[in-house]
C-alpha cells in the first residue's frame, strides 16, 4: 500500500494512470486507500444515523417512533426528549423550548440536512459544523452522562465530524470533488 503526499488539487501524482481520476489528498494526511475508504464508510455511517432519525421521526417507521406519533401526523419530535429527558445544568432551558414549533422545525431540518450532506459528501464544512453542534447540544441535554463524568458518544461523534470535514472526506466516494468545483463554492469557500 503506497501513500501519496500532498500536492495542490490541480496536479496529479507521478504514479497517475492515464484515463483515471487523480486521488485528492489533504496536507499532513496520507491518502491511502484505507484512509479514503474508512473516511467514506464513517461519513456514510454518520449520514445514515442522522437521516434515519429524520425519517423515523417524520414518518413513524416504527423503530423509535410509532406511526401515530409521526411528525407528519401531528407528532412532536422534540417534546419527549427535551421535556422528560433533560437534566443537569441546562434542564430549564431545554424544558422551555421542548415541543416548540421552531424547535421541531430546526431539529428535523437539521437531521435531514446533515444526513443528506454527509451521505452525498457535499458542504462538508457546514454539514460537519451543524452536526457537531447538534450532537453537542444533545450531549448537554443529559449532563452529566450516565457512564462518565463528561465524555460520551456525542462528543466522539462531534470530533469525528470535525475530522471528516478537515480531511475533505466528501471527496472520498462522494460528490465533494464536484461540489468544490461549483462557481458558488469557489466564491464562498465556507460552502466546501
Amino acid at each position: 500500500m503506497s501513500t501519496q503526499t500532498y500536492r495542490p488539487p490541480a496536479t496529479t501524482s507521478k504514479n497517475h494512470v492515464a484515463g483515471t481520476a487523480a486521488t485528492p489528498t489533504t496536507p499532513g494526511i496520507a491518502a491511502t486507500a484505507v484512509v479514503r475508504y474508512s473516511a467514506a464508510a464513517i461519513r456514510f455511517s454518520l449520514g445514515w444515523i442522522f437521516l434515519w432519525a429524520f425519517l423515523d421521526k417524520a414518518f413513524g417507521l416504527g423503530h423509535d417512533t410509532k406511526n401515530a406519533a409521526a411528525w407528519i401526523h401531528g407528532g412532536n419530535p422534540t417534546l419527549g426528549f427535551l421535556k422528560m429527558g433533560a437534566k443537569g445544568p441546562f434542564a430549564d432551558f431545554y424544558h422551555s423550548i421542548a415541543g416548540a414549533t421552531w424547535t421541531n422545525w430546526l431539529f428535523m431540518l437539521g437531521l435531514a440536512g446533515i444526513g443528506i450532506g454527509l451521505l452525498l459528501g457535499v458542504a462538508m464544512r457546514i454539514t460537519a459544523a451543524a452536526g457537531a453542534l447538534m450532537v453537542v447540544m444533545m450531549w448537554s441535554v443529559v449532563l452529566p452522562p450516565a457512564n462518565n463524568p463528561f465524555m460520551d458518544d456525542h462528543i466522539v461523534y462531534a470530533l469525528v465530524l470535525i475530522l471528516l470535514a478537515a480531511i475533505g472526506a466528501g471527496r472520498f466516494a462522494g460528490l465533494g470533488g464536484y461540489w468544490e468545483r461549483l462557481a458558488i463554492v469557489k466564491r464562498f469557500p465556507i460552502l466546501k
